[in-house]
């Protein structure tokens, strides 16, 4: 079964999230996965409300976040980014989904999130199928008086 995933991606720093959105989709038809929502919201402090959204969806499976929090001369970009990841987290453990983050920052200048923007993007997508394929191996798996592995 294909998995399905949502993006939550950040239009705030568009040039970097629009870079993470591609290189997010061409890894999860790399991997086989499907994107079946991408939802847009305007910052990654409003992040866990496309989570929210989508992850009640019976045709999501994960959701991946993308966001990019650029440092500037306050401590914003830790707010921003401590309180998004929090809530992003609380949000997979209470609808029993996997949310993989991928919202680069806090701390980050504009040059370090480009430079990382498809890395980041990348590795949200494959966390976010591997955990998917795991959590369908357990449901799969009887247990015979033995270790389940699930890898």
């Amino acid at each position: 079964m294909t998995e399905r995933i949502a993006i939550v991606v950040a239009d705030f720093n568009y040039d970097i999230t629009k870079i993470m959105l591609e290189k997010a989709v061409e890894h999860a038809k790399f991997l086989g996965a499907e994107v079946s929502v991408v939802f847009r919201v305007p910052g990654s402090f409003d992040s866990p409300y496309g989570v929210m959204e989508v992850i009640k969806l019976d045709y999501v499976d994960a959701v991946v976040v993308l966001g990019a929090v650029i440092k500037g001369e306050t401590e914003h970009d830790e707010v921003v980014a401590h309180q998004a990841a929090r809530k992003i987290l609380d949000l997979g453990v209470q609808y029993g989904k996997a949310v993989a983050l991928g919202i680069i920052g806090p701390g980050a200048s504009r040059m370090q999130a480009l430079e990382r923007a498809e890395e980041y993007a990348r590795r949200a997508v494959e966390s976010a199928v591997k955990m998917v394929r795991r959590k369908r191996a357990l449901e799969r798996a009887s247990y015979e008086g033995r270790t389940i592995i699930i890898e």
